[in-house]
């Protein structure tokens, strides 16, 4: 199944989101991120969160649409990302998209991911999508599709990565270690229409800043 959490960051153009929506089965809007899913003219399955950033006419549309509205303390334990989360997991997503995660906030970009680990360790497919960046956690195997040219970077999410593989790319890697602390898979360079990266062990995260708007979920 899969999931779209819409997170209240930054879209930019929200017309180079509607192809994420036509093969969702759940769409879980973390707060204000039901204002992007009026404006995008999507209707959530949920939304959850305290609820404060959701404007009046939003929250009167949805309403009458009989959305379901989850209201949780203002001051909690855990960001509404990551409640958007915990639901995602429970109703047994195994494949989620994560939109408005990604931004100028460099504290909620890496909340953001950091709090998506947990569910890529248990197989989850895991996509933060922007139209300038997508970022994919791995911890097995992904082939992704760009453009010749189109920058790549992968780091290590976990302490250690072992048995790194890069293929499709300028610098292609066999076999390797990647550690948090020496962090020099940055800035490699797609030379075909497909990178593939690869993981043994850990937990990988791959940012692709494709030169068009980035298309389906990988294989």
């Amino acid at each position: 199944m899969k999931c779209v959490i819409m997170a209240n960051g930054e879209y930019g153009r929200i017309d180079l989101y509607h192809h994420l929506f036509s093969t969702a089965d759940l769409v879980v809007c973390a707060d204000g991120g039901a204002n992007y899913a009026f404006a995008m003219g999507v209707v959530p399955s949920m939304i959850i969160g305290d609820l404060d950033s959701i404007r009046t006419e939003v929250r009167e549309y949805f309403s009458a649409k009989q959305v379901e509205m989850r209201k949780y303390p203002q001051r909690k334990d855990y960001t509404d990302t990551q409640l958007a989360l915990s639901i995602a997991d429970r109703l047994g997503a195994n494949e989620i998209v994560l939109l408005g995660t990604l931004g100028k906030r460099l504290d909620h970009t890496l909340a953001n991911l950091f709090s998506s680990l947990e569910l890529a360790r248990q197989g989850i497919k895991i996509m933060h999508y922007s139209p300038e960046c997508v970022v994919y956690l791995v911890t097995e195997n992904i082939i992704f599709e760009g453009c010749q040219g189109d920058l790549v970077s992968v780091l290590a999410l976990s302490e250690e990565a072992h048995g790194v593989y890069e293929r499709g790319f300028e610098y292609e890697i066999e076999d390797i270690i990647m550690n948090m602390e020496n962090p020099y898979g940055i800035s490699n360079v797609l030379t075909g229409k497909f990178g593939e990266v690869s993981i043994r062990d850990g937990v990988l995260a791959v940012f692709h800043y494709p030169q068009e708007a980035a298309g389906q979920f990988p294989e």
